[in-house]
């Protein structure tokens, strides 16, 4: 009996992640094979709807897109969330300020996504504060028009909504540094970056690969922040499978969902053989 008690303690969750995990991704890959017309689904299976997903020079360019999205969104958070980490963990001494501090970058989550990214549309719009300003220094001449509406709004958009994803794991890894290494570093003659690069940057990996995953998967996933900042004129996958689900091209949809999951699992692989997170969990 003590042999099995594990698999029992285990049992509930994976009840649990069978039903609400695996059994709808199981749905949407069975969806995914069916035919449909402009009013109702056939079941059937038929490879046209992946034939569409790969034959199509405007899916790729979309699904190219949104890695292009992604990578650009992960390099500004892990520039962004590492040095606001370091200047908390490190910087910052007393611990009463590191909290307040720390609850200040959790401020803008106290409403919702939508909200936030509204509230740049009076700040970089063509008559915006931000344009306003430049115009009245004497900066520009003109009203910059890329700044609301376009590919900069969007990645902006992205940034402001998950740089905290990337703050918070690595901020605990640096948390977790023991401070005789960096005394030791010091003592051996390592200036700043050295210490840096050799002492503080190995030991936040794991940090930075909890980040890194969770700024991927949620910008890859992403369609609302495409939709509003970009005004139509930018496109994602999630933008697209939202836009075929409006249609009723439910098939088509799953089919795009499977390659999405698909390519987001490959990239969190590839992050998990580069960074080790279990040092994290």
């Amino acid at each position: 009996m003590s042999r099995w008690f594990p698999w029992l303690q285990a049992a509930p969750l994976a009840l649990v992640l069978a039903c609400f995990l695996l059994v709808p991704i199981g749905l949407i890959v069975v969806v995914s094979f069916y035919d449909y017309d402009s009013f109702s689904l056939i079941p059937d299976f038929v490879l046209t709807n992946y034939r569409e997903v790969f034959a199509s020079p405007v899916t790729w360019q979309t699904y190219l897109k949104t890695v292009w999205f992604a990578g650009l969104t992960w390099l500004v958070t892990l520039a962004l969330g590492f040095w606001l980490a370091y200047y908390l963990a490190f910087v910052v001494q007393d611990a009463t300020w590191r909290m307040v501090l720390f609850v200040l970058c959790t401020v803008p989550f106290w409403t919702s996504n939508l909200i936030r990214m509204i509230a740049w549309v009076p700040f970089l719009g063509r008559n915006g504060i931000l344009n306003n300003a430049l115009v009245g220094a004497g900066v520009i001449e003109q009203p910059l028009e890329f700044l609301l509406f376009s590919d900069f709004a969007v990645i902006l958009a992205f940034v402001h909504l998950y740089t905290l994803f990337m703050v918070v794991p690595i901020f605990n890894t640096m948390m977790r540094i023991d401070r005789r290494l960096l005394e030791a570093a010091r003592d051996a003659g390592a200036g700043f970056w050295q210490t840096l690069w050799c002492v503080i940057l190995p030991l936040c990996k794991p940090g930075i690969g909890i980040g890194s995953i969770f700024v991927v998967v949620l910008v890859m996933g992403d369609f609302a922040t495409v939709r509003l900042m970009s005004g139509g004129q930018s496109a994602s996958v999630g933008l697209m499978i939202s836009n075929q689900i409006g249609l009723m091209q439910y098939p088509a949809a799953a089919a795009n969902a499977v390659v999405l999951l698909a390519m987001v699992l490959l990239l969190v692989a590839a992050m998990l053989r580069v960074i080790d997170i279990r040092k994290e969990l």
